[in-house]
């Protein structure tokens, strides 16, 4: 989902069956027309007009290149994304031609059999070489390429300049630091988050586990384990949800609250400081706090070190069913190219995920030093198993940090609770 990741990096809020969704049929496409209308499923953004614009400007393109051919596009939710697939999955006839995902729902929606293998098309497409290779990785499962790299995504921390200088504020250093800062800001401005938190807040939370020493799980080649559980990972645990409490982010309006929840609170100037990505940049910047906020990578465990982020971001996939499959390239290229990256960078703050293009993008714009810095720092990843889809959806971290903050549950009972239903998956998954 933003698609930090988003890395588009990006989080699902939607309970879903427990079981992952299965195609029905042959999903194989009975022709490939060349006229009729495409239908492409996007992203919708905090504040996504700028990114209409842009996409409009490749459709019209698009459909002045091909007579005949035309383009309708919905944005969707990303909280609904996994109702939504799943019904596209199960119903070829209705399903779109395109569709934005998660770079976390990779091998999930392969496994399902719904994205065509476009590793022939990528391959001979000229720009492909100048992919980030962690952006390639996100498109690949066993060696076939599933979609073209959309945008990076990457989390770091705002924080309100005005407000620190008023109060005499350093931008934090630490985690522990980052927590008294919080604090100190809700109690100079109670009407205020000091730092806005979020229970369904997935990818916001996860570095506080990974700057610990934690992990989500272990193993490889498919076969993997919880380490929710893990004395580490219940450390992160803890750092995170004991930032939601009146004394910061109170958890009767933060327990439910999502990324893009967190983001426009900072933006309408309700929260000093707020964990968002570089796909956030737009969306703050027209907000009420326009001039009047910065960004620092977030601070690890260590004084002066950077939390290891999520490595988030969005691909564009073709599904399998599509009636359009060169058409259907085709655009997939056009809204993917190096151009409209670009664009999307200048409009929205995405990440390229082409080198040269993010190398430009560095040199013209100061805000992109820390999502780099970032970058640079070391990121972590989810399970490249298609579990994860599955665990993501039914929503298994954000119901173990909302029993936590509710006072259900301890963490260790939590945790370990978490832990079971993602082993539950896994080896669902097998």
């Amino acid at each position: 989902m933003k698609l930090p990741v988003r890395l588009a990096v990006l989080l699902t809020v939607l309970a879903a069956t427990a079981c992952a969704p299965q195609t029905s049929g042959d999903s194989s496409p009975k022709e490939d027309a060349k006229t009729g209308t495409l239908r492409i499923w996007l992203f919708q953004e905090v504040g996504n007009k700028p990114k209409e614009q842009v996409v409009d400007a490749v459709l019209a393109d698009f459909e002045k290149a091909h007579e005949g051919a035309d383009v309708s596009v919905e944005y969707i939710p990303v909280e609904s994304r996994a109702q939504r697939v799943k019904a596209a999955f199960n119903d070829p006839e209705s399903a779109p031609d395109l569709i934005e995902y998660g770079n976390t729902d990779t091998a999930g929606y392969v496994k399902d059999g719904g994205l065509a293998d476009v590793t022939a098309d990528f391959d001979a497409w000229s720009e492909a070489k100048d992919t980030d290779p962690t952006a390639r990785r996100s498109v690949t499962v066993d060696g076939k390429i599933y979609g073209a790299p959309y945008f990076v995504g990457v989390r770091a921390l705002y924080y309100r300049t005005d407000l620190f200088e008023e109060l005499g504020l350093r931008p934090p250093r630490s985690l522990a630091e980052l927590a008294t800062t919080a604090r100190a800001i809700r109690a100079a401005e109670p009407g205020l988050y000091g730092l806005a938190v979020g229970g369904a807040y997935t990818y916001g939370a996860m570095p506080f586990v990974w700057a610990h020493g934690g992990a989500l799980a272990t193993g490889e080649d498919g076969a993997y384990t919880s380490a929710l559980d893990s004395a580490a990972a219940r450390k992160g645990i803890e750092a995170y949800t004991s930032l939601f409490g009146d004394d910061n982010c109170p958890a009767a309006k933060c327990a439910g609250m999502s990324g893009n929840d967190t983001v426009t609170a900072f933006a309408a100037g309700k929260a000093g400081m707020a964990i968002g990505g570089d796909f956030s940049h737009q969306a703050v910047a027209a907000g009420k706090v326009e001039g009047a906020y910065a960004v620092v990578p977030l601070p690890g465990v260590r004084p002066g070190s950077v939390a290891p982020a999520f490595a988030g971001g969005n691909n564009l996939g073709v599904l399998k069913s599509t009636a359009h499959r060169t058409l259907a390239v085709d655009l997939m290229k056009r809204l993917a190219s190096k151009e409209t990256q670009g664009e999307l960078f200048d409009a929205m703050g995405f990440l390229p995920t082409f080198t040269d293009v993010r190398d430009e993008a560095a040199a013209k714009e100061p805000f992109v030093k820390p999502f780099v810095d970032t970058l640079a720092a070391g990121t972590e990843f989810v399970p490249a198993s298609p579990a994860w889809a599955q665990i993501d959806s039914s929503m298994v971290l954000p119901t173990m940090f909302q029993e936590i903050v509710s006072g259900r549950k301890d963490v260790a009972a939590a945790a370990g609770d978490a832990a079971r239903k993602m082993d539950d998956a896994f080896g669902s998954a097998g």
